[in-house]
């Protein structure tokens, strides 16, 4: 009896880690010795190693684009957290830009994704 509650509660552990959804898109992370996951984002904007930026998967032109929609998620009374993926080949200004576009539409939680 004990081992079969343990293969169950082992199979949902499993099946629900591969039901998680991931609203970035794949891009190559640099690299920090003090990365951890504790953060629950709910706006991820994407930078890839061209310079396209994304909310959420959704390609924007601009990163004003990306504060407009922030600002609006703000103003519905959510508590926004922004996680920035950058490939690691991005201009360090292209970030700087984006994170300013957040700051100014009024959001204080930002991180920076890195694989640890």
């Amino acid at each position: 009896m004990i081992d079969t509650m343990f293969f169950l509660l082992v199979f949902f552990m499993v099946a629900t880690l591969s039901m998680t959804v991931e609203k970035g898109l794949p891009v190559n992370l640099p690299h920090a010795a003090s990365a951890t996951d504790e953060i629950k984002e709910l706006a991820t904007l994407s930078v890839t190693k061209t310079g396209e930026l994304y909310f959420d998967k959704d390609k924007v032109d601009s990163a004003a684009d990306i504060a407009l929609r922030l600002a609006a998620k703000a103003k519905a009374g959510e508590e926004v957290s922004v996680v920035i993926n950058a490939d690691r080949a991005v201009e360090y200004g292209k970030v700087i830009d984006l994170m300013d576009a957040v700051r100014q539409a009024g959001v204080s939680r930002i991180a920076v994704a890195v694989t640890p």
